[in-house]
């Protein structure tokens, strides 16, 4: 096959992990925002948490829809008005004073995400890949959304140090900006077959919406949306008021880290930096294992992990140990996702198809955040949402257990079908 022959790091892989990086640095970024916004306007923990609910539930309808005008119009016009409503989201975020403002604007910047993140820039890395590497280039295109993890907080903690967090989302607004300069880069093949051609996207989804499979696995994303963004948005602010003191001649002031509050921002990265190596390796497991149960591994472990931490004191160094765990986890289910619906259901359409898949996630990503607002401000504390995040993990472990892991077209030939 031509495709077989290709190599690994071609021009639309790095551009597109370029986009990826720059998108997810900023979004990675809003937790560490939560603090200042609500302390400059006296805002309850759940009108800051709503925002970020919204920008997710957002991105989740979002998703399907940029995806489908990627297929329908081509990917670079889609990833421009995703560019496009991510800067006019920044910079009208940065002048609003109320909170119903800061929800209205945080709709488009949530489908600024949408138009440049995993569903349309997964979806032409896929395409250009070879099926023998797609499986290790999705993973690499994801490490990527996590590098940009390990910058986009440190980021916004040092720009706020020095200035206004409007001021920030402005700068922030310029930097997505510079993605379209990567947009020349982004021209993927088309790789399907014929009869993928022959068929038109709503045959593809009657098939894949009849497909009891991919029910199961838009269940099973939910859990990854609640628990990421959950994290996401509250663990920087989870760590300033529950950690334990960090001790003036310790390792962390020796590098600087001399409050919870830092620490908050530097766990995200770590998280981030973490996700790297549990991307990559993910992709590269894909290629051999299967991918359903490889999600179960990974669900098991996040419930598991959660548990521990939320019933072991909050110190510094369980801090950092979590961070790092779940960063092996944290998005190792993206490139496993989206090239199981890739693999079950084709490339042609995979955009829109993953796009709905990713509904669940953000759907789930809303009701993180926003549940973690709203019974921290009914408790005091998140120890209720910290168990619904570990139930609902569970869950998603054994959701993905009777997911038929066979492409829709050979199923009828298949004793197993």
């Amino acid at each position: 096959m031509k495709h077989q022959s290709q190599p690994l790091f071609t021009p639309i892989l790095i551009a597109g992990c370029l986009i990826l990086m720059t998108g997810f640095s900023l979004r990675a970024s809003f937790g560490v925002f939560q603090i200042p916004i609500a302390t400059e306007f006296g805002w309850l923990r759940s009108e800051f948490s709503m925002a970020i609910a919204i920008q997710n539930l957002a991105w989740g309808i979002g998703q399907p829809i940029f995806g489908a005008i990627a297929e329908k119009f081509g990917d670079r016009k889609a990833i421009f008005l995703g560019v496009l409503c991510y800067a006019a989201g920044l910079l009208l975020s940065s002048t609003a004073t109320t909170p119903g403002a800061h929800q209205l604007y945080e709709i488009i910047i949530g489908f600024g995400i949408a138009g440049t993140g995993f569903g349309v820039i997964l979806a032409v890395i896929g395409r250009a890949a070879s099926d023998e590497n797609r499986s290790l280039t999705l993973g690499i295109g994801t490490a990527a959304g996590s590098l940009g993890q390990v910058i986009g907080p440190p980021l916004a903690a040092i720009l706020l140090a020095y200035m206004n967090w409007s001021q920030v989302f402005v700068i922030f607004a310029a930097i997505i900006m510079m993605v379209l300069l990567l947009l020349p880069m982004l021209r993927a093949p088309e790789a399907a077959g014929t009869a993928e051609l022959e068929e038109t996207m709503s045959q593809i989804l009657l098939k894949a919406f009849k497909d009891p499979s991919y029910t199961l696995i838009f269940l099973g994303f939910f859990s990854c949306g609640f628990q990421l963004a959950f994290i996401t948005a509250h663990f920087p602010a989870f760590v300033t008021e529950m950690c334990g003191p960090i001790g003036q001649d310790s390792l962390l002031a020796g590098m600087g880290i001399t409050s919870t509050s830092a620490l908050g921002a530097v766990s995200i990265g770590v998280i981030g930096l973490a996700n790297i190596i549990g991307t990559i390796t993910a992709g590269l497991l894909g290629k051999k294992l299967s991918k359903k149960y490889l999600l179960t591994y990974i669900y098991i472990g996040r419930t598991l992990l959660a548990a521990w931490f939320i019933l072991t004191p909050i110190t510094p160094l369980t801090v950092l140990l979590f961070s790092f765990l779940m960063g092996l986890l944290w998005l190792a289910t993206v490139p496993l996702t989206s090239g199981l619906v890739g693999h079950i259901y084709g490339m042609r359409y995979m955009g829109t198809l993953y796009g709905i898949i990713f509904f669940s996630h953000q759907l789930g990503g809303f009701l993180g955040v926003w549940l973690g607002g709203a019974l921290y401000d009914l408790y005091g504390n998140y120890n209720v949402v910290w168990w619904v995040g570990i139930g609902v993990g569970a869950f998603s472990a054994i959701v993905h257990l009777p997911v038929k892991e066979i492409p829709l077209k050979l199923r009828a030939a298949s004793p197993a079908g």
